[in-house]
């Protein structure tokens, strides 16, 4: 006798609800003051003099440094992973935390804009920087960090980090590169809003598609160890060869109609990694597709709810990661100067249609193939590396230009205020030169290399 179908334990109406804007949520509509952005930054906790990372434990460690901000910020909330401090929310509004491999992480709250992002971003970086000093430490931002070997990490004790790294190395040759993303890589990411489901179809398909030849002018990763890794930006590399059904270009985004069915559909087919556990960590999900588990459930009576669902697309890892909001995250991390530079970059192409437009028909029949070709390609050579035959750095150059553009129509029209064109003049310089971050670190390496470390610290730690 044949078995009754299953109802799934979410409809995908509650699925679907994560993307839809209410009227308040959505704001003026598309272009207007409605469209908030944020940010987040990863920077690396280093020893000042010899650029070893800074560990977790100890009295000079980054639990130390965050146990400080939840005692000396009123109204500050301390964040526990089962026991283990990982985060602090601020009073004034956006979290630290750490990333796996110790990184700390200063996540924005939103912004009307790009200005007032940056004032709030550089505030909150140097208090926490002027914070990291009581311990004898700096922070910087940048592609990864520079000076520790993948076999010296100091694990931060997240539950969730033995159950990534089990994941990634169960893919073989498909996830060698996952461990090292966890540990090693940072960056600078962008979130931005969508206004309705047709606006979401603009903007991720030109963000996806964007986002290759927008990694050109940002690689800033070309040492390990504290030796020259024979690539500019080793964090793209490790990211080609970190779950490729999860990360980078997702095929599906680079369709002329895309929408948030599509998205659904393929991230229900992607096993959930690990989930929520009684004890305040996280547990294994059990390896089967996320749309499995909602008729099935987790094998032990339960089955999943909306926060799993959640919790399920913030472990994808892809150049645009959409939840309830668009999250850019292809570009390697830049120097402290040039942080701006990003959500700059990012907000012009995005927030203003004619540009948006512009840009999707400069990249459009680019297919996903080529897409991961020239990731690899830029990955080794940056702004010289070519994209379907295409230069990429005259694409990079273009989207640059459309950026600007978005940008100071956003000016004309009172959303944003006129200091953030300014942001862009760092990717100028590149895109006129072809002299990338990463070339600027290996020249000043080879320059001096003896003194390099505490040169290179100090020349872009926060100050």
């Amino acid at each position: 006798m044949a078995l009754a179908p299953v109802t799934p334990s979410l409809s995908r109406a509650e699925l679907r609800q994560v993307f839809e804007k209410s009227p308040a949520e959505s704001g003026s509509g598309p272009g207007g003051a409605g469209e908030l952005v944020g940010m987040e930054v990863e920077t690396a906790a280093l020893d000042p003099a010899t650029g070893a990372a800074v560990p977790y434990e100890g009295p000079y460690g980054v639990r130390a440094l965050l146990e400080h901000l939840a005692a000396e910020r009123p109204g500050a909330v301390p964040l526990y992973d089962r026991a283990a401090l990982v985060a602090v929310r601020l009073p004034e509004g956006g979290t630290v935390s750490l990333e796996h491999g110790g990184a700390v992480e200063f996540s924005s709250p939103p912004c009307s804009g790009v200005a007032e992002l940056a004032e709030v971003t550089d505030r909150a970086l140097r208090g926490l920087a002027a914070a990291a000093r009581r311990f004898g430490f700096a922070l910087v931002p940048g592609g990864q960090y520079p000076f520790t070997a993948p076999e010296e990490v100091r694990w931060v004790p997240h539950s969730r980090t033995p159950l990534m790294r089990r994941h990634f190395e169960s893919l073989g040759k498909a996830g060698a590169g996952g461990v090292q993303v966890m540990s090693l890589a940072l960056s600078t990411q962008v979130s931005l809003d969508f206004t309705s489901l047709d606006d979401l179809r603009e903007k991720l398909r030109v963000q996806a598609a964007a986002s290759t030849p927008a990694a050109a002018l940002f690689v800033n990763a070309p040492l390990e160890g504290g030796r020259p890794c024979g690539q500019l930006s080793r964090r793209m590399d490790y990211l080609s060869r970190t779950d490729p059904a999860r990360t980078g270009v997702v095929p599906m985004m680079l369709r002329e109609d895309v929408d948030v069915e599509m998205f659904i559909d393929w991230a229900l087919n992607l096993p959930m990694i690990h989930r929520a556990a009684p004890d305040g960590g996280r547990r294994a999900a059990p390896r089967v597709p996320f749309g499995t588990l909602l008729r099935q459930g987790f094998g032990d009576g339960s089955r999943p709810r909306l926060a799993d669902w959640r919790a399920h697309l913030s472990q994808v890892f892809s150049d645009v990661r959409l939840r309830e909001t668009l999250e850019l995250r292809a570009v390697d991390g830049p120097p402290f100067s040039a942080l701006g530079s990003v959500p700059a970059f990012w907000t012009g192409l995005s927030y203003h249609p004619p540009a948006r437009a512009a840009a999707w028909e400069l990249l459009r029949d680019i297919g996903p193939d080529e897409h991961r070709a020239a990731l690899r390609d830029i990955a080794c050579r940056g702004l010289d590396a070519e994209i379907a035959g295409r230069p990429v750095r005259e694409i990079a150059a273009e989207l640059l230009r459309l950026s600007e553009a978005g940008l100071r129509a956003r000016v004309a029209a009172g959303t944003e205020r006129h200091e953030a064109v300014r942001f862009l003049a760092p990717l100028h310089e590149i895109a006129e030169s072809g002299v990338t971050f990463a070339h600027r670190t290996l020249d000043q390496l080879r320059a001096a290399p003896t003194t390099f470390p505490a040169r290179h610290i100090a020349r872009h730690r926060i100050r």
